[in-house]
C-alpha cells in the first residue's frame, strides 16, 4: 500500500511502525506534543508522509504554540518518536488512526530548549550521569460531571459516592473499566482504580515506568479519560478543586532511583529501610518545595486544593504514614526491596507532567548531589508551601535550581504567563463577594 524505505539507517522500531501502518490499514497518523502549559497539541499526516517525518520532521509555526518560540524564530520541527507508536482504540471504524509523541527540534536539527519533553530528558540525562535511572508511578484523580461546563453553572457530579464506594455501574466502575481497557490497548498498564473521596471523583493509578514514559502516559491518560467521558455523555475534569466543600484532585507521585538493578533508596539496616540516598532525595524535595510549586501546581485554583484540607499538603514536611505530609514513605514490605520509594503529594493532575517531573527530580537529585541531611519527621523546622499563585511566583523567581532545570526561555515564559493569570484573577469580583456584601453594604 505504502512503500517502506530501504534505508539501512532506518531503525527497527521505525520499520515496525511503517509495516504496522500498512498491515492495519492506518490512514491517519496523529503527531502529538505538549506546549509549556501542558496542553496536548496534534497534527495529522498521511502514511505516505511518515518516512519524511522520521527523517526530517514536520515543520510548524512554533510562535503559535504557548511558550515555544518568538515570532522572529518561529520555524520548528516535530519529529515523531517511533517508540511511542500506538493505534488509537477509540477509532474503531476503518481506516484506523494511530499516534506518536514528537520531540521538537529547531531547523538545524538541534533539540528545542522549550520542548517540555526535552526539559525532562535533560534532567534524566543528569540523573544518568550520576548513575541513576528514575522511575515514577502516579495516582491520578479527576472528577466526572453530568453536565458539560457552562459559565455561571455549577458542575453536577455523576454520583454521591465516597472513598472506595461501589457506585452504579455506568457512572463508576463501568466508566473506569472502559477507560482502563482503552489505556491498556495503548500499552499503558494500570495498577488500581477506585472511587475517591468526593462525589463524582475517581482515581486511576498507573504502573511504574521510567519518568519520561510516565509523563507521556499521563498526557495520553488525560485524553483517553475525556474521550470515554464524552462517549458516555459525561464531562471529565482535572481541575484541582471544583468544590469548596470537597477534597480536590491530586496526582501523588511515587518516585525511586535505581542504580542498575538495585534500588538506591533501599537500605536493609536503616530506619524505614530508607538509604542515605533516599533521605537526601527527600531533603532536596523539602528544601526546594516552595520554589518548584509553581510548576507542580500551576493554576490559581491549585492553591484552593493545597490549602483547602482533605489531606492535601500545605507544609514541606515528611513522614512514614501521615497522609497530609508533602513526602510520605510507604511501609517496606519484606522481600520487596525494589518497591522502596517515596511519595510526593503536592502535584495536582492538571500540571504539565514533563515540567513537574523535571523540577521534582532536579530537587531530589540536588539533595543527593549536595548530601542534604534529612531532619527528623517530627522536626519543628517546617516551612509552608505557597498559599496562592502569587506567592509561588515570588518563590520561583528566586530559584536558580528551577531556572537551570527549565532553561531560561521556559522559566521566563512560565513567570510571564502566571503573572498575567494572577493579575486577571485578582481583579475579578467573585460570587463570594456578591453573596456576602451586596445584601448588607
Amino acid at each position: 500500500m505504502y512503500p517502506m524505505s530501504a534505508s539501512p539507517e532506518r531503525s527497527k522500531q521505525e520499520e515496525f511502525v511503517l509495516r504496522t501502518i500498512e498491515e492495519r490499514n492506518i490512514r491517519f497518523i496523529r503527531l502529538w506534543f505538549t506546549d509549556v502549559l501542558g496542553f496536548l497539541k496534534s497534527v495529522a499526516i498521511a502514511p505516505a508522509e511518515l518516512e519524511n517525518a522520521f527523517d526530517e520532521g514536520i515543520g510548524f509555526d512554533g510562535s503559535a504554540i504557548e511558550g515555544f518560540a518568538r515570532v522572529t524564530e518561529s520555524d520548528m520541527l516535530a519529529r515523531p518518536d517511533s517508540a511511542t507508536f500506538s493505534i488509537l482504540p477509540w477509532r474503531t471504524e476503518a481506516p484506523g488512526a494511530a499516534r506518536m509523541y514528537c520531540d521538537i527540534a529547531m531547523p538545524d536539527g538541534s533539540a528545542s530548549m522549550t520542548d517540555p519533553r526535552n526539559v525532562l530528558r535533560r534532567t534524566l540525562n543528569k540523573a544518568a550521569d550520576m548513575g541513576y535511572t528514575c522511575y515514577t508511578h502516579p495516582e491520578i484523580e479527576f472528577f466526572l460531571f453530568k453536565n458539560q461546563p457552562v459559565a455561571g453553572q455549577a458542575p453536577v457530579p455523576v454520583d454521591a459516592g465516597g472513598y472506595f464506594d461501589h457506585t452504579p455501574s455506568i457512572v463508576g466502575h463501568d466508566f473506569r473499566r472502559q477507560a482502563i481497557t482503552m489505556l491498556e490497548a495503548m500499552g499503558i498498564s494500570v495498577e488500581f482504580s477506585h472511587h475517591e473521596g468526593a462525589p463524582g471523583q475517581q482515581e486511576i493509578d498507573l504502573r511504574y515506568a521510567d519518568a519520561l514514559s510516565t509523563a507521556d502516559n499521563i498526557m495520553t491518560f488525560r485524553h483517553v479519560i475525556k474521550e470515554v467521558a464524552l462517549e458516555q455523555g459525561f464531562h471529565a475534569s482535572f481541575m484541582p478543586k471544583p468544590f469548596t466543600e470537597h477534597p480536590g484532585s491530586g496526582m501523588h507521585t511515587h518516585v525511586s532511583l535505581f542504580k542498575g538493578e538495585e534500588n538506591a533508596f533501599f537500605d536493609e539496616s536503616a530506619e524505614l529501610n530508607l538509604s542515605k540516598v533516599g533521605r537526601s532525595f527527600i531533603a532536596g524535595l523539602l528544601k526546594h518545595a516552595p520554589e518548584i510549586t509553581l510548576i507542580t501546581n500551576q493554576w490559581v485554583n491549585s492553591y484552593k486544593r493545597l490549602h483547602g484540607g482533605g489531606e492535601a499538603p500545605a507544609l514541606a514536611n515528611w513522614g512514614p504514614s501521615a497522609r497530609g505530609s508533602l513526602v510520605r514513605v510507604p511501609m517496606y514490605k519484606p522481600k520487596k526491596e525494589n518497591s522502596t520509594r517515596i511519595e510526593f503529594r503536592s502535584p495536582d493532575s492538571a500540571c504539565n507532567p514533563y515540567l513537574a517531573y523535571a523540577v521534582m527530580l532536579a530537587a531530589g537529585l540536588k539533595g543527593v548531589e549536595e548530601g542534604y541531611v534529612l531532619a527528623p519527621a517530627d522536626s519543628a523546622d517546617v516551612h509552608p508551601l505557597p498559599s496562592n499563585l502569587n506567592e509561588a511566583i515570588i518563590e520561583m523567581e528566586k530559584s536558580e535550581l528551577v531556572r537551570e532545570t527549565l532553561g531560561a526561555d521556559v522559566f521566563e515564559f512560565v513567570l510571564r504567563n502566571k503573572r498575567a493569570e494572577w493579575q486577571e484573577y485578582r481583579r475579578q469580583v467573585t460570587a463570594f463577594e456578591l453573596d456576602r456584601y451586596l445584601p448588607v453594604l
